[in-house]
């Protein structure tokens, strides 16, 4: 399989959990972006955060940290193609990377491999689970940073209709099981409540999916 980069979109705003930097929050002995690392790094080749804002805050995490190119917070487009283009600027050879939410602390360890096989033909690949299409968690050719600019220079910002618009591959990831409770693999933390019940799995005992 070829070198995959991995790109963490942590940019968001977080308006339902009054602002804050969600990935910061502690998720039992760690920070919610923490687990995320520890679940994508091993899975790619090199790692970088797409978030606004100052970047010091990300600092204990010994990754780069790009912003989006265009001002103002877009969307997770935005942060995907900024991230996109870090790959291509810093990977040199580096012609693929996924991408995933800062707030999922429970995706699948197999996640890149999986996307890479179920691509086929297709130009990329995104998660679905019986819940919902999950657009920002793909495989992306990093050459794709040139279409989201033209595309968000458009005002596009929704990112279901992109994917789907450029044939993205959908790819079926089944529920989990953590801890006797079922969960889509790609939940994710938005709420205080979502933060309350994935501490209470976490505290349930060891997670290793």
């Amino acid at each position: 399989m070829e070198q995959i980069a991995g790109i963490i979109l942590a940019g968001g705003q977080s308006r339902r959990m009054g602002g804050v930097d969600k990935g910061l929050l502690p998720l039992g002995q760690v920070p919610i972006l923490a687990e995320v690392v520890s679940r994508l790094a091993p899975q790619v080749c090199r790692l970088v955060l797409s978030a606004n804002g100052d970047p010091a805050r990300f600092a204990a995490f010994g990754l780069p940290v790009v912003p989006d190119s265009v001002d103002g917070f877009q969307g997770p487009l935005a942060g995907v193609e900024a991230g996109l283009s870090w790959v291509r600027r810093e990977c040199p050879g580096v012609s693929w990377a996924v991408t995933v939410p800062g707030d999922t602390p429970f995706i699948p360890r197999d996640l890149v491999v999986r996307l890479a096989q179920a691509r086929g033909a297709n130009p990329m690949a995104v998660a679905a689970s019986a819940a919902a299409l999950h657009p920002v968690i793909g495989l992306w050719p990093v050459s794709m940073a040139e279409d989201l600019v033209r595309a968000l220079s458009r005002g596009e910002r929704r990112a279901s209709a992109w994917v789907r618009a450029q044939g993205a591959a959908e790819v079926l990831f089944d529920a989990i099981n953590i801890a006797g409770d079922t969960l889509d693999p790609f939940f994710n933390i938005n709420t205080p409540e979502d933060l309350d019940y994935a501490r209470s799995l976490i505290g349930r005992g060891t997670i290793a999916l």
